[in-house]
Order: structure tokens, then C-alpha cells, then sequence
């Protein structure tokens, strides 16, 4: 059989050559196949995620990583032992409680290890967890044995199914990885299906990541301010409605509630099922027609502090727009800086 690439180039086939089709057509697959498996490599293509799953080939040979996984791929996923990283991105606001390494020492998805927003951040900045430098994202995900061809399957254990999790999900996509999945359901589905659970943690041993920071999916305030008048791009909150509209309080001290002047309102909850799973695609399109925001057009979504905005970022993907930006610095920077009449309310507002 012929691996000469030159055997494979598009032309008209005349009627002699149409019964060679069949053939050539398996030496392509084969050299294809030789190829991939003498480099080594995973190659990922980047558009759109539509079907919630990853590609047949399995999660070491994947061709294209999914945005959603479910639980059942990754415990099979997991006994398979490829080139493949779990990771545990839980977060709690500080008024709910909730220890969220303790938890995780205390029992994980086996093999995980987790992630601390807090920790991989710009501590330089007085918001809170805001995006770090290239170096700090890649030497902390380095620390965790995490490489360029690493799948990376992400996880929270909200009782919302995703809370977290997503803005992790965003965080590496905005670094240039693409090999990145999130666990449909969450870590409160996987035990409720009654997989298995460890409180052994063995650390990774530290390897080499690059990351390459896409700017354009990273807002400011400034950029928000700017956009009041240019209207370059539409804004989506992912707070809920009450503090959208300024009559449910802040979960910060020293915020009051209310919303960016003509930005439009989807509470991150509505994208997930009542057992915490992310609607199908047709309903998640019909929540952004509903709140008058056309994926055709530019997105930016915010929160309170750039972490739940991630889950309507990932639902957008879902509908096949891949590049929406956040607003970092979210609500909390937002309410600070701005003067009162861009503090839209319909309770107390902001004065100075």
C-alpha cells in the first residue's frame, strides 16, 4: 500500500479511477492512523461543541474535547488510565459555610485533585479571584501534572450541579487549552448514582504547561464603561433576578444589588434541570432569545465576581458561540467605580 501523502490530493477522478476511491480512501485512514500513533499526539479542533460528549475515539485519542462529559464516560474514562486530569474547582461564597478543600480531603472523584480560584488568581488585585498572568495560570496548572495534550475533566459539588466549575472551564479555554470538559451534574450526581468516591490524595508531580492568553475574551471596567455608548457588545448577568433588579441584598458587605445599564438578565440557574444537569441546547437558545440577546451578535457575561458568569459563557458554547467574553471584575468592581446613575435599581441604588 501506497503512504506517499502526493497518493491523496482532491481531484476529478475519471471513471477508471472512481474504482480506486474505495482503496485509496483506507490508505488515507491508515496513514492517518500511523501518524497519530508515532507521534503521540492529540490533536483538538476548537469549534463548537453540540453533541455534550467526547468523540468515539475515547478520551486519550479524542479528536475534539467536549464541553459537557457525563458521569458514566468518566468513571469509564477513568479505569482506562489515559492522559487525563480530574480536577475538583469548588467555591463558596464565605456566608454559605462551606470549606471547600475540606471537602475535597474529606472525599473526591478518584484521582482528583483540586483546584483554588483563590489561589490561581491576580493576588495583586483587591477583587476577588480575578484572572492571573500567564506564568501563575501555567505554573499552577503545571503543578498539578497537567500538559498542553491533557484532557481536563472539571468538576464542583454545588448543589446546583455547576457553580464553580465553569469558570474553571472558562479560565483554561482563555488560556488556550481547548482539551477541557465539564462533569454534567457535577460531583452531586456522581454520588448520587453511587460511583465511587476516595479520600486518598497522591500529588502530581510537576511537569512543563504553556499558556496563551486570548484578551479579547477578558472585559474591563473600562470596556464596560465604553460600552454604554458604543454598544459593541451585549452585557448578561447571571445574578438572580431579585438582585439584578436591586430588591434581593448582595451576599458582599459594603454592595448594594441592582444592574449595568442596559444589560439583560439570565440567572445562571436557569440553565440547568432541576437534578443539575445543563438544559438541551434548543432550551438553552430559547433562555437567550427570551431575555432579547442574539448570539449572532458579540457577548459578555458578568455575575457578582466572574465565577457564575462562566455558566451562562459555557451554555452560549453550547448554542455554538464559542467566544464570549466576562467581566472579570463583575458586579463587585462594577458597583465600587461606577457613579450612581449607571447603578440601575429598583431598591436603594448607590449615592455618594
Amino acid at each position: 500500500m501506497c503512504f506517499d501523502r502526493n497518493c491523496f490530493r482532491v481531484k476529478t477522478l475519471d471513471s477508471e479511477q472512481k474504482a480506486d476511491t474505495r482503496s485509496s480512501l483506507r490508505c488515507f485512514y491508515l496513514y492517518t492512523y500511523c501518524r497519530v500513533q508515532s507521534t503521540a499526539e492529540v490533536r483538538l479542533h476548537t469549534q463548537p461543541d453540540t453533541s455534550g460528549s467526547l468523540s468515539s475515539a475515547g478520551p486519550t485519542m479524542a479528536l475534539q474535547a467536549r464541553a459537557l462529559v457525563s458521569t458514566k464516560w468518566l468513571a469509564d474514562a477513568i479505569t482506562t488510565r489515559g492522559k487525563m486530569r480530574v480536577l475538583d474547582s469548588s467555591w463558596y461564597l464565605p456566608k454559605m459555610g462551606r470549606n471547600a478543600k475540606r471537602e475535597f480531603k474529606a472525599r473526591h472523584i478518584p484521582g482528583a485533585a483540586f483546584f483554588d480560584i483563590d489561589q490561581c488568581c491576580d493576588k495583586t488585585s483587591p477583587l476577588d479571584h480575578m484572572l492571573p498572568s500567564e506564568k501563575v495560570f501555567a505554573d499552577y496548572v503545571g503543578n498539578l501534572g497537567i500538559e498542553n495534550d491533557t484532557h481536563v475533566v472539571i468538576y464542583d459539588r454545588s448543589d446546583f450541579g455547576a457553580f464553580s466549575a465553569p469558570r474553571v472551564w472558562w479560565m483554561f479555554r482563555v488560556f488556550g487549552h481547548n482539551a477541557v470538559s465539564l462533569l454534567n451534574g457535577g460531583f452531586k450526581n456522581w454520588e448520587l448514582e453511587g460511583r465511587p468516591v476516595s479520600d486518598k490524595y497522591v500529588r502530581p508531580s510537576p511537569t512543563e504547561f504553556k499558556a496563551s492568553i486570548k484578551r479579547s475574551w477578558i472585559k474591563t471596567y473600562d470596556d464596560l464603561l465604553n460600552n454604554l455608548d458604543t454598544k459593541e457588545f451585549q452585557v448578561v448577568d447571571a445574578r438572580s433576578a431579585g438582585r439584578f433588579r436591586g430588591v434581593d441584598p448582595e451576599p458582599r458587605d459594603n454592595t448594594e444589588p441592582g444592574h449595568i445599564p442596559g444589560s439583560a438578565s439570565i440567572p445562571f440557574q436557569s440553565c440547568l434541570s432541576e437534578s443539575g444537569h445543563f438544559l438541551p441546547k434548543e432550551n438553552l437558545r430559547e433562555l437567550f432569545v427570551r431575555a432579547g440577546v442574539d448570539l449572532s451578535r458579540p457577548v459578555c457575561v458578568s455575575c457578582g465576581s466572574g465565577v457564575t458568569a462562566c455558566v451562562l459563557a459555557l451554555a452560549a458554547y453550547k448554542c455554538g458561540h464559542p467566544e464570549v467574553s466576562v467581566y472579570d471584575g463583575a458586579w463587585s468592581e462594577w458597583y465600587t467605580r461606577a457613579v450612581p446613575e449607571h447603578v440601575i435599581s429598583e431598591g436603594r441604588g448607590k449615592h455618594l
